[in-house]
């Protein structure tokens, strides 16, 4: 009777804990219009964002969002065909990873990658993560 009584109460429990749950994973919204971007460090612990608007008017609180929404148009809104900003890095391993949510022209975009430090970040992603 007792292992039934622990299955029921962590039944119980796991669903009391539901909304606290969904309260957490909304702590992190996906913007209505236009892109949230982040940097986060090692092991994701997050060191800056910025919101980027490339319909009109262009901005948000990126610091370059013309030459951002440019690179993001090269590519058709794939972050894995930014134009960059090709250069030598270092090899030292301090990694970063990079997202962008929200929506791009209309389409929903959820994207995320890690790379091997902040500088292999701005080689691969040029104006779009400079901030």
């Amino acid at each position: 009777m007792r292992p039934f009584r622990t299955t029921a109460f962590a039944a119980v429990a796991l669903l009391a804990l539901a909304p606290a749950a969904t309260a957490v994973a909304d702590a992190h919204p996906t913007p209505k219009r236009g892109l949230l971007l982040t940097v986060s460090g090692a092991q994701d612990t997050w060191i800056r964002g910025v919101s980027l608007h490339c319909s009109a008017p262009v901005g948000g609180g990126h610091p370059q969002p013309r030459e951002a929404c440019d690179d993001l148009t090269w590519a058709r809104g794939s972050f894995d065909a930014l134009p960059g900003n090709p250069h030598p890095c270092t090899k030292q391993y301090d990694p970063v990873t990079a997202t962008a949510d929200g929506t791009w022209r209309g389409q929903p975009v959820h994207w995320k990658k890690t790379f091997g430090n902040a500088c292999e970040l701005d080689a691969a992603t040029g104006p779009v993560f400079r901030f």
